[in-house]
């Protein structure tokens, strides 16, 4: 490849991200198909690398960053404002609520919809349409992650309650359209993470649904709301699965930074609510009862016995995850949804 010949190696991590290095000189290359972001440490390295990409390829500075495969990017006094308003509108006209009413959170406090209440909805192309859509939302609106998740366990047969639920996720976002992902300036010497699961919520599997969000000093850059693939024998066990998951994200995380030259040398810290999950990552005493997530356990306990995660326990009222993972009351939401950076963008506060 051309990057290569120029200088750039390729990521380990990320295979759409190069990396060059040159005495003091640093630049980062992210690539999707014929979209580029090119990040340098000086105006005169931008400029001489802009020029050997210019006569390889039919090229275009566009500037600054303004606009990255649908989502728009914006500088304020605070950092940089990540928002897809215009994707969200898009959605909302092609659901035919633009004018709709809307609710205060994307999903209510009852229970998990199962896959067989009720009779078929009668435009199972539509919901896919819009679930999808939602999915992609899903990049810089973090608060839908739940909702979303939920209603796209039925996309194979949408039921006229799961296009209901669909319903909500878009009023939720009529009054919050303008909303987006806040990134500001911060340390970059720590990651800090938060796991949650449920126990059994699905109705219809008995599986569990585990959740977690991973900030990079204060900024959020990474959350998951997933169905975990296994049933599980006691409470613990999903909570524990998820602190795997988290460790793993958390690895992932601490690698890339390594190649980005941000390396991170304090211990990752996972706060979870749950005691016996934080009890079993650092007894080495093995119990009967946990062979079936043996793989789990022992992946997590290497981390912590080097030191390169600390898991910690947090109050449920404090356990942010919780936003991935079951439908929250209002108050309770809209405070995790500012802890996730969520928010509308400075000019409009």
């Amino acid at each position: 490849m051309f990057a290569s010949s120029i200088g750039f190696t390729h990521s380990r991590s990320d295979h759409s991200l190069f990396i060059y290095t040159r005495g003091l000189d640093t630049a980062y290359l992210l690539l999707y198909v014929d979209d580029i972001i090119l990040v340098t440490s000086s105006d005169s390295l931008r400029t001489q690398l802009m020029t050997l990409f210019g006569n390889e390829f039919a090229m275009k500075d566009l500037g600054s960053l303004s606009y990255f495969l649908g989502i728009s990017v914006t500088r304020d006094a605070h950092g940089l404002f990540l928002s897809q308003e215009k994707y969200a509108e898009d959605i909302l006209t092609r659901a035919g609520m633009s004018n709709c009413k809307f609710v205060k959170t994307p999903v209510d406090t009852n229970g998990k919809m199962s896959s067989n209440s009720g009779p078929s909805y009668s435009d199972p192309t539509k919901f896919r349409s819009l679930a999808g859509a939602l999915q992609y939302l899903t990049f810089t609106r973090p608060d839908i992650s739940y909702a979303v998740q939920q209603i796209c366990l039925h996309m194979h047969d949408p039921k006229e309650c799961h296009m209901q639920a669909l319903r909500r996720i878009i009023k939720y976002l009529r009054g919050t359209i303008s909303h987006g992902l806040q990134l500001t300036k911060s340390s970059l010497s720590s990651l800090v993470s938060y796991t949650d699961a449920d126990w059994g919520g699905c109705p219809d599997t008995r599986r569990s649904t585990s959740g977690y969000c991973v900030f990079l000093g204060g900024n959020l850059v990474s959350w998951s709301a997933k169905r975990q693939p296994t049933v599980s024998y006691s409470s613990v066990e999903p909570e524990y699965r998820g602190v795997a998951n988290v460790v793993s994200e958390s690895c992932w995380l601490r690698n890339i930074l390594l190649e980005l030259l941000c390396p991170i040398s304090k211990a990752t810290i996972v706060f979870c609510d749950n005691v016996s999950a934080i009890f079993l990552s650092g007894n080495s005493v093995q119990h009967q009862r946990t062979k079936h997530i043996e793989m789990d356990i022992h992946f997590v306990r290497e981390k912590v016995a080097r030191g390169q995660i600390r898991i910690l326990h947090v109050p449920t009222r404090f356990q942010i995850a919780g936003i991935f993972t079951k439908g929250l009351p209002r108050v309770l939401f809209e405070k995790f949804r500012t802890s996730l950076n969520v928010r509308l963008p400075s000019r409009s506060n």
